[in-house]
């Protein structure tokens, strides 16, 4: 069988990699081309274009970069016909796929959607466009299912691929001096995750940086991007500040900390699987804003909140972050109630995700529905 697979950011090359490992375990002549990272390369993708090539985040962003875009999408329509595929899976990143899935339906392609577009947020009238293009979806989010029954379109909740990934970091994990091998001392570690774009660094790291004086109990340490250079976070880093910075190690990272400064998305419910106390944090270019805040249509915007349907973890949103209401909200979770609450409540939370092996079921699934056809 011949698939071509697309991701178009960090955390869809590492579910898309899971997938094709479990993909080659029952079919291991398959062949995988596609979009995607090393994470996928790795597991026998024949990469075409590279996910850093792809990262536009925000509406302003995107109309800057519109050229770009169209673009892309005119190469990848191309390549995938050349390829002739058996089918093709689709990993999140909505913006790009949804238009590719809509070219596939009308040249009979079959198309496989894995990580459902966040259409409960907004755009709900995408459902109908995904019932028509989409010959089967797959859900990650348990409210994801029964949001979809509401327009009688049935997915498969397959549980979340990220119990997989912790799970299996946690049992390879050797207990290596994470400390010493990262020149770090005996305090405290608190996470600062400040994202993966460009943008987002610039924003929220400077914010997440301006609270460090107040805590010199602690020692905080910033997860870099493996897709940045140094220099962007060396230039928000002044002298006098004592912070370290580690490249591919967030999961080491999370697994020593004693509490973390979280930019929303996927970061933020690896931090909870990880038992990591956290504040979550968002701030974006002022226009993407405005525009998202009259579009989207959830109470949260951390996946944390919006899974448990409740504030489990506290939310500083654009105006809201700020270093005195940061350094607030973090004093709450290093010590006292506060912080035993939120633990209990990852507890509560991990268990609404259901079991392992959403990368499995998905293979399986898919294995499956081409197989029955």
């Amino acid at each position: 069988m011949k698939y071509y697979i697309i991701s178009g950011e960090a955390s869809g090359d590492m579910h898309g990699a899971n997938l094709i490992s479990e993909m080659k375990k029952l079919q291991p002549n398959s062949e995988f081309r596609g979009w995607g990272g090393d994470k996928m390369e790795n597991q026998g993708l024949t990469l075409i274009k590279h996910y850093k090539e792809l990262a536009f985040m925000g509406f302003a962003e995107v109309i800057m970069n519109l050229k770009t875009i169209l673009s892309n999408i005119k190469f990848c329509k191309k390549d995938i016909l050349e390829y002739k595929p058996d089918a093709v899976i689709l990993i999140d990143y909505p913006g790009f796929n949804l238009r590719i899935a809509e070219f596939l339906h009308e040249n009979n392609i079959k198309v496989f959607f894995y990580i459902s577009p966040q259409v409960w947020a907004w755009k709900q009238s995408r459902v109908k466009k995904i019932k028509k293009v989409v010959n089967h979806l797959f859900v990650i989010l348990p409210f994801e299912k029964p949001f979809y029954e509401k327009f009688d379109y049935h997915v498969d909740f397959v549980g979340n691929p990220l119990l997989d990934e912790i799970s299996n970091f946690k049992k390879a994990y050797e207990s290596e001096d994470f400390r010493a091998n990262n020149k770090l001392d005996e305090r405290p570690i608190i996470a600062l995750l400040p994202g993966s774009r460009t943008q987002e660094i610039n924003t929220k790291l400077p914010i997440m940086l301006s609270v460090v004086e107040k805590y010199p109990n602690y020692q905080f340490v910033i997860a870099g991007a493996p897709s940045q250079g140094e220099e962007i976070y060396h230039s928000h880093i002044s002298g006098d500040k004592q912070v370290s910075l580690v490249f591919g190690k967030t999961y080491p990272l999370l697994m020593n900390s004693y509490a973390g400064l979280i930019t929303s998305g996927t970061a933020t419910l690896e931090t909870a699987l990880f038992q990591v106390p956290q504040v979550v944090c968002y701030k974006a270019n002022s226009i993407s804003y405005a525009i998202a805040k009259r579009l989207v249509k959830i109470k949260f915007i951390s996946l944390v909140n919006l899974i448990m349907d409740k504030e489990i973890v506290k939310e500083l949103i654009q105006i809201d972050l700020t270093s005195e209401k940061l350094a607030h909200e973090l004093s709450i979770i290093l010590e006292g109630e506060g912080r035993i609450n939120m633990k209990n409540s990852y507890t509560n939370l991990i268990t609404k995700l259901g079991g392992e092996g959403a990368s499995k079921k998905t293979a399986e699934l898919i294995n499956h529905y081409l197989h029955q056809n």
